[in-house]
């Protein structure tokens, strides 16, 4: 997300130095970073020479149609000031299953392929501490624990959904 808002803000295109120094991220995950935007197809190098200064990445279409709402979710997010948790890798996803309303730690784990128990625990606590997500106890045997989102994190629902 911060990359493709940051080539929107650059026009359409920035060089890598520069979106190394504006984005305060290692020159090595901007680079996987970067491959994988190619490869996904919302950005491409930019083919051929020309001048210098040209941007070296650029957004293609749907990278361009993308980007408006990755810049959004960062100014919510930064709004909140949860953007370092916000851009963890399972923050969003699981923000996006609290969607539909409380789960179960087990539920959440099933409906995220990929996470696992470990990450799926990190997670939930740094969003718990952020106040993105609220923790209850359901008085039974055993307890049960369920998620949902606070009042705040909704206000990135609209932003998210139309990713």
């Amino acid at each position: 997300m911060p990359v493709l808002a940051e080539l929107r803000r650059g026009g359409g295109g920035a060089k890598f130095v520069r979106l190394v120094h504006s984005l305060g991220c290692g020159r090595e995950a901007l680079r996987q970073t970067l491959d994988f935007l190619v490869s996904a197809g919302w950005v491409l190098r930019n083919p051929g020479y020309g001048h210098p200064m040209r941007p070296e990445y650029l957004l293609t279409g749907h990278g361009a149609r993308v980007a408006p709402t990755c810049a959004r979710v960062l100014a919510l997010l930064r709004a909140l000031r949860a953007d370092d948790v916000g851009l963890r890798r399972w923050s969003l996803p699981v923000i996006l299953q609290l969607r539909r309303g409380a789960a179960r730690f087990s539920e959440l784990k099933g409906s995220l392929p990929g996470v696992t128990a470990r990450a799926l625990a990190l997670s939930l606590k740094a969003l718990q501490a952020a106040r993105l997500v609220e923790r209850s106890l359901v008085d039974a045997y055993p307890p049960v624990a369920n998620y949902r989102l606070t009042p705040p994190a909704r206000r990135l629902l609209p932003a998210l959904g139309s990713l």
